[in-house]
């Protein structure tokens, strides 16, 4: 274990109850001003505790400010409603660079001291806003959405369902332009506006934020991402649940972008996308602000569904070091461990440890390190990686230790594939042990070290 310094919020113990400003756990009745009432209430008080009790409770998005605990009791089932009034597009963040979304059903800014705890359930009410992917699905299922919502457009793999008239629309007439220097944001956040709901947000956003914890809440079934901490310093996140279903799109449990000082423990995860996964900004417009993530301790996860267990990249460029995983189970995930980068991104990823990380009935690689991850839109196009690239923006993976990595039922056991440019170099494995279809392959990898390794194929 590598030790990180986290310190944990310090938030008074007064505690405002939710009813007593007039909410109403009926499932029917919007109680997004009775909630931001008493978190008011608490902030103006200099801080403390919103409870939220056992019920059924609609509401609309929540803002955590500095020095509040939104503590949801045993019983209590949080459903986020949808609908244009209270999701607002604006220019957020999201897969790396300047993106338009809708703000988030919790979300915090620039805030310290804030806390989301209990036994309680928050629900983004996902299927409302996500995309459906006809592979995804049995065939009754995609009848049923059908039924629901006519609107499909066609993808490399299939159909892929929209819920809504204006997510189909936005889909058709894609994202406006907010990356060019010229770029008329006004314009395109009017533009978006008519299509809000294409621009499904992250269930739980926390921006430059400093001292946050996230304990004993289940967070499940988020529009995109479920949750996405961003800049974001001395973050707890344990013994809790971050659940989407299988077939979510874009439905990753933890993102952790350009973060410092993190602790993580005894979280169960089971996701439509990456499960635990690193992140830092993409492309050359990323690496304009030089915040990489770092000084991680993750341990006694548990990770059930999901197209990676632990995961860095594909969005990496400022930089993911000095991580330590350890003590983790990966049962049934795409992949187990998946370092994934591609030309265009930049950044190092350097000085990770991963110890004592047990899988089973892993679907396609154990261990794997890519350079050539591309990315598949929603409107089924791709993100295609140009063939020549500056060196700037060539990603490298270095530096990474794997010890008592044991798995028991995989295609294969571990796959690099590098650059011929810059190779993936200054791996080890140690005391580990692999049973799958096939064992190992690489190509542009460099000083690749295994000591009392076991690779048992084709069984």
């Amino acid at each position: 274990m590598k030790s990180v310094d986290v310190k944990l919020p310090e938030i008074p113990e007064r505690q405002f109850l939710i009813t007593e400003y007039g909410a109403v756990p009926n499932g029917k009745t919007s109680n997004t001003k009775a909630i931001a009432a008493a978190i008011e209430a608490a902030s103006q008080a200099g801080g403390g505790t919103v409870v939220i009790p056992a019920g059924v409770w609609l509401t609309g998005p929540i803002e955590l400010k500095s020095n509040i605990n939104l503590h949801a009791q045993r019983g209590a089932l949080i459903c986020f409603d949808k609908n244009p009034e209270e999701y607002p597009v604006f220019l957020a963040d999201y897969e790396g660079q300047p993106r338009i979304r809708t703000v988030s059903p919790i979300h915090a800014r620039e805030a310290e001291n804030i806390a989301i705890t209990g036994q309680g359930i928050f629900d983004g009410n996902g299927q409302l806003w996500r995309p459906l992917k006809e592979v995804k699905v049995t065939k009754k299922q995609w009848q049923q959405c059908l039924e629901k919502s006519p609107y499909v457009i066609k993808g490399n793999e299939g159909g892929i369902w929209m819920p809504t008239e204006s997510i189909y629309k936005g889909a058709v007439s894609g994202e406006p332009d907010v990356l060019s220097p010229d770029a008329d944001i006004e314009a395109a956040l009017k533009k978006a506006a008519e299509c809000y709901d294409y621009y499904r947000p992250v269930m739980v956003s926390i921006v430059k934020c400093d001292r946050v914890l996230i304990e004993g809440v289940t967070l499940q079934n988020s529009p995109a991402w479920n949750v996405h901490p961003l800049f974001t310093t001395n973050l707890t996140i344990r013994n809790a649940n971050i659940r989407n279903p299988y077939y979510a799109q874009n439905g990753d449990g933890l993102d952790l972008e350009s973060c410092s000082r993190v602790h993580i423990h005894d979280v169960q995860f089971d996701v439509g996308d990456d499960a635990i996964c690193m992140k830092s900004g993409k492309n050359a417009v990323a690496r304009k602000i030089p915040v990489p993530t770092e000084d991680v301790y993750i341990h006694d996860c548990v990770v059930y569904r999901g197209h990676g267990g632990f995961v860095v990249g594909s969005e990496m460029s400022r930089g993911v070091r000095r991580v330590t995983v350890e003590n983790c189970t990966f049962v049934g995930t795409d992949v187990g461990i998946r370092f994934k980068s591609a030309p265009g991104r930049g950044g190092v990823v350097e000085d990770i440890d991963l110890n004592n990380i047990y899988m089973t009935d892993i679907v396609n690689e154990a261990v794997i390190f890519t350079m050539g991850y591309v990315l598949s839109n929603s409107d089924g196009s791709e993100d295609k990686n140009p063939t020549e690239t500056p060196r700037e923006d060539i990603p490298e993976f270095k530096n990474v230790r794997m010890r008592n990595i044991n798995c028991v039922g995989a295609k294969q056991a571990v796959r690099i594939e590098g650059l011929k440019q810059l190779p993936i170099h200054d791996l080890l494995f140690e005391d580990s042990y692999f049973k799958a279809e096939k064992g190992y392959t690489e190509s542009f990898a460099e000083n690749i070290v295994w000591k009392n390794v076991v690779i048992e194929e084709g069984v």
